[in-house]
């Protein structure tokens, strides 16, 4: 490809690779200074769905034979980006892992949208309580996505959907479904279940109770507007968010299995609610 923006990488103590070199997550979110910050997202699908929904492209780092490949419609898209090249070996070693189909690419992030934009007109919406592992965050994006839900909000104590392992886990889908965080100035649940009240939703906290109803229970699926409720891996979600939640929803389990991993319990729990009492 004849491109005058790409440059072969010749010094790995460049300045310009510090995005993807030396910096970890949280200096990314902090965008040195910058407003909204950076992320880093991986693969030509992933970066595809990330300009799709209106991300502003930085820099590429861009293994040389996917150049050509798998790499060059994106390239070609993102007009005079700098895109960094060098061989599999020299970008692994310039990142520290494999690079996944060969590409990353720097992205600024947007500022947040309120919660009332991301839910104005859903009817099926997930919340992430203190939800800190990425994998777990991209996978449940990804179920979201997949099996009908409409957005995602999530309390401050959660991991970044924008980080690399999670846009990573999700295929991209953090791009394609609305999602915000709750503000860290509201108090949760409280304030936040009064907003989520204001806006006509019904609250469904995903816990093992003595007074919990199954995940098809016929009432909880003929709600018009449903948000189910997730907590952290382990210990769950806070008794406070329990209490205030209109339901207290559980997964039957058998061969005394008494839980599922969060991110399965999503799938589980997105693709019942979506159904609607069918």
């Amino acid at each position: 490809m004849q491109n005058n923006n790409i440059v072969e990488i010749t010094d790995f103590e460049s300045k310009k690779l510090d995005i993807y070199a030396r910096c970890n997550e949280s200096e990314l979110l902090r965008g040195f200074g910058r407003d909204g910050g950076i992320f880093i997202a991986e693969s030509p699908k992933v970066v595809e769905r990330a300009l799709d929904a209106g991300y502003q492209p930085i820099s590429m780092l861009v293994e040389h034979r996917h150049i050509d490949g798998e790499a060059k419609y994106i390239i070609k898209r993102c007009g005079s980006v700098p895109v960094y090249t060098a061989e599999f070996d020299v970008l692994s070693k310039i990142t520290g892992f494999k690079l996944t189909r060969g590409m990353l690419c720097a992205m600024h992030r947007t500022k947040l949208k309120t919660i009332e934009e991301v839910c104005a007109g859903a009817k099926r919406i997930a919340i992430l309580e203190n939800v800190m592992n990425p994998t777990n965050i991209g996978a449940i994006f990804r179920s979201a996505a997949a099996l009908g839900m409409d957005a995602v909000l999530m309390t401050p104590g959660c991991s970044n959907p924008l980080y690399r392992r999670a846009i990573r886990v999700s295929m991209g889908t953090v791009f394609q479904i609305p999602w915000t965080f709750f503000d860290g100035e509201l108090k949760w649940p409280y304030d936040g279940m009064k907003i989520l009240k204001n806006m006509g939703f019904k609250t469904a906290a995903m816990a093992l109770t003595d007074n919990s109803v199954s995940i098809d229970n016929k009432e909880l699926l003929s709600q018009e507007k449903l948000a189910i409720i997730l907590g952290t891996e382990g210990e769950g979600l806070m008794a406070e968010t329990i209490e205030a939640s209109d339901y207290t929803v559980k997964i039957p389990m058998a061969h005394g299995v008494d839980s599922l991993n969060v991110a399965a319990a999503s799938a589980v729990a997105f693709w019942q609610i979506s159904r609607k009492g069918e």
